[in-house]
Formats: C-alpha cells, sequence, structure tokens
C-alpha cells in the first residue's frame, strides 16, 4: 500500500519535472483546484505529455463538467488511476468510469452529501481508494479546524472502505508545510482510526509522513512475538508472557504487520 500520495500541479512544468524524483510512493497530478482556469488546456496538455514516460495518478475536474471530460480524453487512456473530486453519488463514478474505462478510482469525500453515501461510492467495482477531503469538507459543513471535528468522518470512511473490501481511507492533506509536528500528529491520528497513507502538497512532508504510516519497530518486535507464540501452540490460542491473550484474528493482524514491513 501506498504512504504517500504527493501532488504536483499541472500547469507548472518546473514541478512537473522534479515531482517524480521527490521520493513519494505515489504521484498526483492535478488538473482541478491547483490550477488556475486560464491554464487548464496547458495543464491537460502537460499532464497528457508527461503520462507518456511516467506512471501517475490524475485528479480531474468535476464530474459531469465540461472540463472533466476534457480532461478524461486527455488521459484516460494512459494515467494509472484517476481522483474523482467532491465525489456525491454513483452518478459520479459511473460518468468518470465510462470515459475510464478499466482505470482504478480513487473517490475523494469533500461534502456531506459524500459522507452519507460513502457506503455506496466504495462498493462501486471501479472504486479502489476512497479520500477525505478534510479541507473542502470542513467548509462544507462549517466546523472548525483541527482533527476533533472530522474524527467521525475518519471513522465513517474507515468502516465504508473494510465494508467494501477495499483499501483502508486515504487521510487528508495538512497544509500547513512547516509545521511538521502538527503533520505527525494529526498522520498519527488517522493512522490510528484505520486510515493508511496521506495527501502531501509538497515533498519536505514525505518523510514524516512515510515513517507514521510505516511499521514501528515495537509494532513488529510484539508482531514476531505474538506469530512465534501461536506458531509454538499450534495454532492454539495462547498467552503471551505480558498477559496478552493470542488468538487467530491476533495472528493474522500480526502477520499483517510482518508482511508489510518485508515489504
Amino acid at each position: 500500500m501506498d504512504r504517500s500520495y504527493l501532488f504536483a500541479p499541472g500547469h507548472n512544468r518546473k514541478l512537473l519535472g522534479k515531482v517524480f524524483d521527490a521520493g513519494a510512493d505515489a504521484v498526483i497530478l492535478d488538473l482541478e483546484d491547483a490550477v488556475p482556469p486560464a491554464e487548464k488546456s496547458t495543464a491537460r496538455d502537460n499532464v497528457a505529455f508527461v503520462l507518456t514516460t511516467h506512471t501517475a495518478w490524475v485528479r480531474i475536474n468535476a464530474p459531469g463538467t465540461e472540463l472533466a471530460a476534457a480532461d478524461l480524453d486527455a488521459v484516460a487512456s494512459s494515467a494509472h488511476g484517476i481522483r474523482i473530486p467532491k465525489v456525491e453519488t454513483l452518478d459520479d463514478i459511473h460518468w468518470v468510469a465510462d470515459r475510464a474505462p478499466g482505470r482504478p478510482l480513487i473517490c475523494a469525500i469533500e461534502t456531506a452529501k459524500g459522507v452519507a453515501n460513502a457506503f455506496a461510492i466504495a462498493e462501486h467495482p471501479a472504486v479502489t481508494h476512497i479520500a477525505l477531503g478534510g479541507i473542502d469538507l470542513q467548509k462544507d459543513l462549517g466546523t472548525g479546524k483541527g482533527d476533533a471535528p472530522m474524527q467521525y468522518v475518519r471513522s465513517h470512511l474507515v468502516v465504508a472502505a473494510r465494508a467494501a473490501g477495499i483499501a483502508p481511507p486515504i487521510d487528508s492533506v495538512y497544509p500547513h508545510i512547516d509545521d511538521t509536528d502538527g503533520l505527525v500528529r494529526q498522520a498519527t491520528h488517522s493512522r490510528d482510526l484505520g486510515l493508511f497513507g496521506k495527501s502531501a502538497i509538497h515533498p519536505a512532508q514525505l518523510p514524516a509522513i512515510h515513517t507514521t504510516f510505516s511499521p514501528r519497530q515495537n509494532d513488529i518486535d510484539w508482531a514476531r512475538q505474538v506469530i512465534e507464540a501461536f506458531e509454538n501452540a499450534g495454532g492454539a490460542a495462547v498467552r503471551l508472557p505480558t498477559g496478552e491473550f493470542v488468538d487467530l484474528p491476533v495472528a493474522e493482524r500480526a502477520r499483517k504487520i510482518l508482511d508489510f514491513a518485508h515489504a
């Protein structure tokens, strides 16, 4: 699974030339919010050209618009996948999937209506990820800043993704580039709630994101202890020296941690 998704505005050729060397697990070339209206066509041409030699997701403009239709005409056949902004209904997904057949979709949940329909959105067969668009969602809901107003939504998206059998949700960007401590706090909180991976708007954010979403040494040590004890017990439930009870679900969780650590 990818820990980081680094955005790059499609109209900025300088950044497009650097983003693939920044160290992100995945790159999202942006045709939407980061691109001024007068630069939309230029951004589309730049991104289409970059995709001839690089692998990336593309964030298109709002589904159902002429801008989005032009975006998909230009990149649907070459993008690794499409990130759809402000997804609210299955119609939004169908509209994109019909124009980008076979491409995996990230659906950004950025409105109250999107949150309400998150379970249906996550169930669509073309959707591989749902993502929290926290800044736009806070604006739509009229909430204050910080993580507390978004805690319900984060947990709601985790349950929706899990129920649909897709990857955990991707966390929202953290807009304060120089506040590494705040980024770590938010990423850690999101990871503890069950999200995995985080969008980024600057390469300087990547080390903190990667560290937070990589297996921690204490988790790896715990997982090794669990697997050793479980295997020594022949797959039967067993009690660790710490007093923790281990059965099959706990052992499976431990195996996932070790598999990801090895990857």
